[in-house]
């Protein structure tokens, strides 16, 4: 595959000069041929000259080029590639080559929110903004038609893959795709990076901006992430609370004026993990009687 290369320009300013210096021949031949028929000499060679210089100042305008920063002009001559002009500024080319234009500004592909279905067989909506710009002026021309277009369709199809990839969410160390964002972006700049080589395309970033369970199942998996938060939080409140009740036991058992038994010790036990388990604040009932009544 061909790649891309540098045209040959000359300064636009210095070709300009040119230009102005043919047709001031070019007036200077005519003004001379006129002399020569009135003095009744031949004016074939006068004649002859001032075509070819009017040809020539003709042709040159042509070729005058401007290149704005990060633009450039693939330069073709008669169907031959023959480099692009990426120096900014007031050129001149080959009157007889063709040029294109070719954009090398960053671009953002804000995708579409697509539904697919993750790798649990979830159906999700997901959409990702890619940064893209054109590296290679010869592949974004000639390798693909239409390189936005190809930017686009491979960008959806990029999009597809991860999200069928991973899965929505996990609750173990699993790469997921609303934990592990930036993992996520990483891979999908990878393969997007893979796929628009043969556009010469080079992506700076792609992430992604929607990611969402689809509305059928969205109600049902609310439920779900909500009964998983709350034995998450019940666990975490048990551990706490038995803790404390080893500590508090611990703590009693330095002291050698408070003798309890087993049975005493289970009734404490319960009534520790009551009050501080339950949801509400407990209600202390007073024992005004003795220890055992």
């Amino acid at each position: 595959m061909s790649k891309e290369s540098e045209a040959k320009a000359v300064s636009g300013w210095l070709m300009l000069v040119v230009e102005l210096t043919l047709v001031a021949l070019a007036v200077l031949l005519v003004y001379d041929a006129v002399q020569a028929e009135a003095r009744h000499e031949a004016v074939t060679r006068w004649v002859v000259g001032a075509v070819v210089v009017v040809i020539l100042a003709s042709l040159t305008p042509a070729g005058f080029i401007v290149v704005e920063p990060n633009g450039s002009k693939v330069v073709l001559l008669f169907g031959s590639y023959k480099g692009t002009v990426k120096r900014t500024g007031f050129q001149w080319v080959n009157p007889f080559t063709n040029r294109r234009s070719v954009s090398l500004r960053a671009r953002t592909l804000n995708g579409e929110r697509l539904k697919v279905n993750d790798l649990a067989g979830n159906p999700v909506e997901i959409a990702a903004i890619v940064v893209w710009r054109v590296q290679d002026t010869y592949a974004a021309t000639f390798e693909v038609d239409q390189y936005a277009q190809y930017v686009s369709m491979q960008s959806e199809t990029a999009v597809r893959h991860l999200a069928s990839s991973y899965p929505y969410d996990a609750e173990d160390d699993t790469v997921s795709l609303r934990r592990n964002a930036d993992e996520v972006s990483a891979t999908l700049t990878k393969e997007l990076q893979e796929r628009l080589d043969r556009a010469g395309v080079a992506v700076v970033e792609a992430r992604l901006s929607h990611l969402a369970y689809a509305p059928e199942i969205a109600g049902a998996m609310l439920r779900r992430q909500q009964a998983a938060a709350i034995i998450a939080a019940r666990q975490r409140i048990v551990e706490g609370a038995v803790g404390m009740v080893e500590m508090a036991l611990d703590r009693l058992e330095q002291y050698d004026k408070l003798h309890l038994d087993e049975e005493r010790k289970a009734v404490m036990v319960s009534n520790l993990l009551v009050v501080l388990c339950s949801e509400h604040a407990a209600q202390p009932v007073l024992n005004t009687g003795t220890l055992y009544q």
